[in-house]
């Protein structure tokens, strides 16, 4: 997991080929302006998913894993208080894990809460789970996926 902000992104683009694209995108992209919804950049290997949602509670947000998909987490609007746990260190899960969407939750407590304000962002890797959504009021972000492999 990584926290850091968008003046520093450079500094985590060769951890993918296809970061520098995210990044490109985000610098290149009036982000705020796009409505809720799922944007291809390199088919399903690169997808800006935009949302703009009310925060929910710590006792309400559930962990999350995915396998095929590394997450950069963009928060452009309010705080989204993401919440982590290394997948490892993850025992409860409530559901299998769903190829077609990618994801299994877990029951787990996260041991870490991380505050994103805006122009901040955490990327998640498949070990990683991490519980999103998390605030007092609305957060407006995007999640871009990047196919891990």
């Amino acid at each position: 997991m990584i926290f850091s902000n968008l003046p520093n992104s450079h500094r985590y683009a060769a951890l993918h080929p296809l970061f520098p694209r995210a990044f490109e995108y985000i610098r290149n992209t009036n982000l705020i302006s796009l409505a809720p919804g799922c944007y291809p950049i390199v088919g399903d290997d690169l997808l800006a998913i935009v949302e703009y949602a009310h925060g929910r509670k710590r006792s309400e947000a559930k962990l999350e894993s995915h396998r095929r998909y590394i997450d950069i987490q963009l928060v452009l609007e309010g705080t989204d208080e993401m919440g982590w746990k290394a997948l490892a260190d993850c025992h409860k899960p409530v559901s299998d894990y769903s190829p077609e969407k990618d994801i299994r939750f877990f029951d787990d407590i996260p041991d870490t809460w991380i505050a994103t304000p805006p122009g901040a962002f955490c990327i998640f890797f498949p070990d990683d789970a991490h519980a999103p959504l998390v605030s007092d009021g609305q957060i407006r972000k995007v999640v871009f996926k990047i196919a891990a492999e």
